[in-house]
C-alpha cells in the first residue's frame, strides 16, 4: 500500500504537477504559519475572528488553501495582532 508521502515523491516526478506545486509552497508556508500562531494562542477561529472584529469565515478563508483570494497586508497585520504578534515579510 503507497503512502501519502511515496504518492506525493510519485506525482512531483510529473513536470506540470511539480510546476503547480511550486506555485503553491510561498501560500502554503504562510497559511501555516497563520494557523501555528492561532493554535499557539489557544484560540479557535472564532474567537480569533472577536478579537479581529470579523466573522470566522473571514478567518477561515485566511487559512484555506482553497481561498481564491490573496489577503491584504494589512489583513495580515490584523490577523497578527489579535494574536499579540507582529507581521514580516522577507524577500529572498
Amino acid at each position: 500500500m503507497k503512502t501519502l508521502n511515496d504518492f506525493k515523491q510519485q506525482a512531483l516526478q510529473n513536470p506540470k504537477i511539480k510546476a503547480h506545486y511550486d506555485e503553491l509552497e510561498t501560500e502554503f508556508i504562510v497559511k501555516s504559519k497563520l494557523i501555528a500562531a492561532r493554535k499557539e494562542a489557544n484560540l479557535t477561529q472564532e474567537q480569533l475572528a472577536k478579537k479581529m472584529h470579523t466573522t470566522k469565515s473571514v478567518v477561515s478563508r485566511l487559512e484555506s488553501l482553497d481561498s481564491k483570494i490573496s489577503p491584504r497586508l494589512s489583513t495580515l497585520r490584523s490577523y497578527a495582532k489579535a494574536l499579540g504578534k507582529d507581521v514580516r515579510v522577507d524577500i529572498v
